[in-house]
């Protein structure tokens, strides 16, 4: 992702929250509550801010990034943190699994030795992060927290 494309995380974040009750959604303003800020204020400023999109003709359509936070996933101080969005029209045709192996593709290249994410119980999305790799680690009443172990952990 571009610099200048930042602003669109925006978007992907009010798109990443999981709403299952499509005639009642969230006012677009809950992006603003700290908890979610955490995921895309100051983008790019952080060391281990990494973004890649996907594009469908010449438009930004999905966006997969990472931020060391203390987020909903958060599983330590060392771990990244995944978020990651596809836009309604282009879900359930690959797009979010090619995104989530590009950046996990990435994370190894680097030496990560892990990453994490949060997922609500009830997302299909649960299957799709199981198939690249992410484990549930612990859970709640309402989530999942998953760890996909990058092969260069010492523990």
């Amino acid at each position: 992702m571009k610099v200048s494309e930042y602003p669109l995380l925006k978007d992907f974040l009010y798109q990443a929250i999981y709403q299952p009750d499509t005639t009642n959604l969230a006012l677009k303003s809950i992006i603003n509550k700290p908890e979610l800020q955490v995921y895309i204020k100051d983008f790019g400023k952080q060391e281990d801010d990494y973004c890649f999109c996907a594009e469908v003709d010449n438009r930004i359509v999905g966006a997969v990034w990472v931020r060391n936070i203390n987020g909903y996933g958060s599983i330590d101080e060392d771990t990244v943190e995944f978020a990651i969005s596809v836009f309604n029209e282009y879900q359930k045709m690959g797009i979010g699994t090619a995104l989530m192996n590009r950046m996990l593709e990435h994370l190894k290249e680097l030496n990560y030795p892990k990453a994490s994410l949060a997922v609500q119980k009830g997302n299909y999305a649960v299957r799709m992060y199981q198939k690249v790799g992410f484990e549930i680690a612990c859970k709640n009443e309402q989530e999942y927290i998953m760890i996909h172990r990058l092969g260069y952990e010492n523990d």
